[in-house]
Order: C-alpha cells, then structure tokens, then sequence
C-alpha cells in the first residue's frame, strides 16, 4: 500500500471499486498491529520485510493449489503492507529510503503473487492460454499504474487517481484466489478478466490526469 510516506495518502478521485465500508474496515484492524509491533521493537522496514515474505509464502501456497490458505495469508501480508507506514508516522521514523523500500518491495511482492497465480492457472487449467493472456495484462497494467504515479511524482506532480490503485487490486485478487478455493474456478478467471480491463482503464485516467495537470499556469511555469 505504500504508506510509508510522512502523511497519509490524499484521498483519490475518479472513483474506487471498493466500497469504503471495506477500506475503513482495514483501517480499524491496524491500530493493534502498529501497537503489537512497536511492542516487539519491530522497525517499519523490518515489517516491509515480513510483509514480502508473507506475500511469497501465500504466492508459493496459491502455486501448489493451496488456495484458501494462500488467500488467507496473503490477506494478513497486505494488512502488514500498510502496518509498516503507520509503524513510521507513530515512531515519527519516516524517511526518504523507507518509502522508497517499501514501494519497492510492494512492487516486488504484487508481481510474484501474479506469478503465483500464472502458475497455478498452468498446473490446473486444460487451456490456460486464455486466462494467461488477462493475467499477464492485469500484471502489465499493475505494474504501470505504480510507474505513473511514480513519475508523475518525479515531475512534481500528483496522479492519485483511477479506479484500480494497489489497495482495490489485492483485494481482488485475494476474492478471487479464495473463490478458485471454494471450487469457482471462473470467479478467478472473472478477476483477472476485471484487473486487466481496470488497469488500462487507470493507466489511461492517469495518462489524461497528468496532462490536464500540466496545461495549468502554475505547473507550466514549475517544468521551465
């Protein structure tokens, strides 16, 4: 989630596919986690750590067809994914390389959860080539979400927009994965069919986003 950030992100516009009843209920799960790890000396590094290594057991689980177990502890690793940026603003511990780690690391951890799946897809479907395809379009597209908003950043200025960031795409593909678990395989395959479509969709907000943003006087005047 990339929260590692001094402040909280800015709230998003152009619209989410999750209800915020879900997102708030997120939220109020993580004050105990930030307390538990402050208690255990943890550092908002060491948790970005656990958080990807969470991640690569639940995406090794999801790979051997252990679906409901894999869903279940990718579901815990996200919640550590947002734990290590309130570790940081309780600590007043926020740095430039934290965020850049954790950002990193989230990046790393979003594309071997796809490959988790891409091999079980492989291993299980009599014709993957298909659900491949949206599979490895959904990873493109995630991957160039993050880009755009990353360079938009490095322009000095803001995409926080589209209706697919990284929050609204793991739990996605966590109903999915637990759905193939309860034995619906086409609720997975319907996911991935969802991602790929949402994030070109975000790609494209973004792309018109940035733009509009730099035809204003003042971001003008900010890029001469």
């Amino acid at each position: 989630m990339s929260a590692s950030g001094q402040h909280a992100p800015p709230m998003r516009r152009g619209g989410s596919v999750i209800p915020p009843w879900v997102k708030q209920g997120g939220r109020a799960i993580l004050t105990p986690l930030i307390q538990l790890a402050i208690a255990l000396h943890l550092t908002p590094n060491a948790i970005t750590v656990i958080g990807l290594a969470t991640t690569i057991l639940a995406a090794t689980l999801v790979a051997f067809d252990v679906l409901l177990v894999g869903a279940a502890i990718l579901a815990f690793g996200s919640l550590l994914d947002a734990v290590d940026g309130g570790l940081a603003r309780a600590q007043g511990s926020s740095t430039p390389f934290g965020a850049f780690f954790d950002s990193t690391l989230d990046r790393s951890g979003e594309a071997i959860v796809f490959i988790g799946v891409g091999a079980w897809l492989l291993s299980t479907q009599p014709e993957p080539l298909l659900p491949m395809l949206a599979l490895m379009v959904a990873m493109g597209g995630s991957l160039l979400v993050s880009y755009t908003h990353a360079r938009a950043q490095g322009i000095g200025l803001s995409a926080d927009v589209g209706l697919a960031p990284r929050t609204e795409r793991l739990i996605l593909v966590i109903v999915g994965v637990a759905l193939a678990g309860f034995g619906w395989t086409i609720g997975l395959l319907g996911v991935l069919v969802i991602l790929a479509a949402l994030t070109v969709a975000t790609v494209v907000q973004r792309i018109y986003h940035v733009w509009r943003l730099s035809q204003t006087p003042a971001s003008t005047s900010k890029e001469s």
